[in-house]
């Protein structure tokens, strides 16, 4: 595989919106010295209700506008597009790429003891069984149980993550599993850690909730050391924002949970690439 050889390579990290941002921030956290550029689609946000040629030719020209950009390897930070496009991609990129739904996998699977999963996600997600292909293929006695729940993304790319209004979301979507016997589950959309607290009580304590994000941030770290690409210049790190619309809204959202302060949003035109 050929890779980006310039440490100091910007890693590209990529969703349909503001979700991935939960990402980015493992990766702010657990690899401190790596500059990050990250791509939000929120033109065309959300994409679990997209077909899969379509996530595919999205995908496609992330990665071509990300590649302007000298990334040396790229995180889809997106549970639908890891789930239909990333085996694609990675096919037809010189550059390394990997997905969330892999490391998020392996923890739960690592977590459970009676074998019994849920997996959370977008229609996209949930109906491709990525998830459920993964678990089985790491532990083949797992029982995966999967559930859609669409107006997660809405709620919080609205502002609506500490509105009453979830917690009765939350319940119509998850009744069924919380009287369940999984005692894990996965949060299969980087927009859901944002209701992470909300979920956790809804379930109690009986139930370990995975969000993949800081597996996925471990995964970039055992990447960049296998291809020999971690950054140690020792310069502080940089990090850059475009998104596809709503740079403003983007902003102010970036800002409420990024340990950094976001001051420029560059709006571009995705279709182009």
């Amino acid at each position: 595989m050929n890779s980006n050889k310039d440490r100091t390579a910007p890693i590209g990290v990529f969703d349909s919106g503001v979700g991935g941002l939960t990402v980015a921030r493992e990766i702010m956290r657990q690899l401190p010295d790596e500059n990050i550029v990250y791509f939000g689609d929120t033109a065309r946000v959300p994409y679990g209700s997209k077909s899969r040629n379509n996530i595919i030719r999205f995908s496609r020209q992330i990665i071509r506008f990300l590649e302007t950009k000298g990334v040396k390897a790229i995180v889809i930070a997106c549970n639908t597009a890891s789930a239909l496009a990333l085996d694609v991609v990675k096919e037809e990129s010189g550059i390394p790429i990997i997905g969330v739904i892999v490391p998020g996998a392996r923890a739960a699977v690592k977590e459970t003891k009676s074998k019994k999963i849920g997996v959370v996600g977008t229609e996209a997600t949930i109906q491709s069984h990525t998830y459920s292909k993964v678990i089985t293929d790491m532990e083949p006695e797992a029982s995966v149980i999967g559930k859609p729940c669409p107006l997660f993304v809405p709620l919080v790319e609205e502002g609506f993550a500490k509105h009453h209004v979830t917690d009765e979301i939350i319940e119509y979507y998850l009744d069924e599993m919380k009287h369940s016997d999984i005692d894990t589950m996965i949060l299969g959309c980087t927009h859901y850690p944002l209701l992470r607290s909300r979920i956790m009580e809804y379930f109690g304590e009986n139930v370990n909730i995975v969000n993949p994000a800081y597996e996925t941030a471990m995964d970039l770290k055992a990447l960049l050391a296998e291809h020999d690409m971690e950054n140690d210049s020792g310069s502080l790190a940089r990090y850059e924002f475009y998104v596809s619309d709503t740079a403003e809204k983007f902003k102010h959202f970036a800002n409420s949970i990024l340990p950094y302060n976001v001051e420029t949003i560059q709006q571009i035109n995705i279709e182009d690439y």
